[in-house]
């Protein structure tokens, strides 16, 4: 018989490259990872790694395992959290991971809403952005994933279940001296000639594809995912950005002006959670709490 626990060992390992990393990472020793891997195989009746040299690589068997190992966890997951809800022995917990500005600005407000509502619902909050979050999701490592898309991405989700919460515009800024700065909008062909400050890798591309619409290559001088580095470096001259507008709002620019951006460039946000994680009490209501927050 198969456990969950040796499925996490091996998920570990195959995620990690190593029985020490995946120790660490389980918070355990190396040979308990080692006896753990042991017992699966012997479990299965066939091997699921080979061990060359310091490198390590799954079988074929091992690779078809671990496919399989993030669906039967997160069932397990939600199974626990279900029943535990019906018996009345807990309200349950949610693990949300979140991108910055989500967390600043979506986040707060949903999770006292819920506290005030179900108080005895625990929320672990940890920060990425996408597509790291929709994969930590999809690996079982949490149970609701905060994320966004520009435009149409075909079925990059259709395996889980999305909740729409707002749709996010992006803001020019440029520096108060700027000749822009007093503008009622800019399109961004106006701003081809500027040195350009980019935001996270993901709003990265969407402004070089923009901005390559427009018939011009922006020269991004400064990249960072920090959102106010990215109005520090504005507001001190260095550059123009666009930023989504929830960022804005969780960081007041010094230095810096906002300006709207023509034609409109937005972003979905969405609330991702799996299929049978969907059903748990507390991740439906924390769910229910973003969207809520996400209309006001």
């Amino acid at each position: 018989m198969i456990e969950a626990r040796h499925l996490r060992v091996l998920r570990a390992v195959s995620t990690t490259g190593s029985f020490s990393a995946a120790a660490r990472e389980l918070g355990c020793t190396q040979p308990a990872v080692s006896q753990q891997m042991k017992a699966l195989e012997s479990s299965t009746g066939t091997t699921l790694l080979i061990r060359t040299g310091r490198e390590m690589r799954l079988t074929q068997a091992g690779e078809a395992l671990v496919r399989h190992a993030s669906g039967i966890l997160a069932g397990l997951t939600a199974a626990e959290e279900e029943v535990a809800a019906i018996a009345g022995l807990r309200a349950g917990r949610v693990r949300l991971v979140s991108f910055p500005s989500g967390s600043s600005t979506l986040v707060p407000g949903a999770l006292a809403a819920l506290r005030a509502e179900h108080p005895g619902t625990r929320v672990s909050l940890v920060e990425a952005e996408p597509p790291r979050s929709v994969d930590l999701l999809r690996e079982g490592d949490c149970d609701i994933a905060l994320a966004f898309r520009y435009g149409n991405t075909g079925g990059e989700w259709e395996d889980l279940v999305v909740r729409p919460l707002l749709t996010d515009r992006l803001i020019g800024l440029v520096p108060e001296g700027h000749r822009l700065a007093d503008a009622s909008s800019v399109s961004i062909g106006e701003l081809a000639d500027e040195s350009w400050i980019a935001g996270c890798p993901r709003c990265r591309r969407q402004l070089v594809e923009v901005c390559e619409e427009s018939g011009f290559t922006p020269r991004i001088d400064f990249a960072t995912d920090d959102y106010p580095a990215v109005m520090g470096l504005v507001g001190a001259g260095l550059g123009v950005a666009v930023l989504p507008e929830l960022a804005v709002e969780s960081v007041r620019p010094k230095g810096a002006r906002a300006v709207p951006v023509e034609p409109a460039i937005e972003r979905e946000i969405v609330a991702l959670t799996l299929p049978d994680l969907a059903r748990v009490p507390a991740v439906a209501a924390t769910l229910d709490q973003l969207s809520r927050t996400a209309a006001r």
